[in-house]
């Protein structure tokens, strides 16, 4: 269901009913590169990163779209402000990194687009506490300090909850609550069932 939501929007699923808008206009059924250009990137869940290519490579993949390659390096430079490890490790292949560098590698190559609407499935999967918490802290980042719209699938629903304006709880395909991420947190009956306390 989440993951389905989020292949639909950023146009890896094909859908045959339904439909979503982004700035007034129609995605859903729109091509993958069509929709980078329109302002929508999607770090997929797991293996999001081209394990043989370098770190460069595979943030270089990010701006392939735009014309100038003087754009491309100023968002690579960008990226490696926020994730500055991944600056210390642009000659190595992305096989080489941990997983949470290369969490960092997936957000990055996303973020050389530039895009306005950032879809991230299950960011914190895998990942150790320390890590997890730093992803988080980015997203949060992200979307205080650049005006960035993230749309989160995450298990880790307080986490996700913590750094959100809005939530909508899923479970088994079906909408179960929604509404501000604060009031969700503070619902005793929805923290008792969903989110894990």
């Amino acid at each position: 269901g989440k993951t389905t939501l989020l292949r639909a929007l950023s146009g890896l699923n094909t859908q045959t009913s339904g439909s979503a808008q982004w700035n007034e206009r129609e995605i859903l059924g729109a091509r993958p590169d069509a929709l980078v250009r329109r302002g929508i990137s999607h770090v997929s869940e797991g293996k999001s990163v081209i394990a043989e290519l370098s770190v460069k490579e595979n943030l270089i993949l990010g701006g392939i779209w735009r014309n100038k390659k003087s754009d491309t390096s100023a968002a690579i430079a960008e990226v490696v402000e926020l994730f500055p490890v991944l600056g210390q490790r642009m000659s190595q292949s992305a096989d080489s990194l941990s997983g949470g560098e290369r969490q960092m590698l997936a957000i990055g190559r996303a973020l050389v687009s530039r895009p306005k609407l950032l879809l991230l499935d299950e960011p914190s999967l895998g990942l150790a506490p320390l890590v997890i918490e730093q992803i988080f802290a980015t997203i949060d980042q992200l979307r205080r300090k650049l005006g960035l719209t993230v749309v989160l699938v995450e298990q880790n629903a307080m986490s996700a909850l913590e750094i959100a304006d809005i939530g909508i709880i899923i479970n088994l395909g079906e909408v179960v609550a929604s509404g501000k991420a604060s009031e969700l947190i503070d619902d005793p009956a929805l923290r008792a069932a969903y989110l894990g306390y």
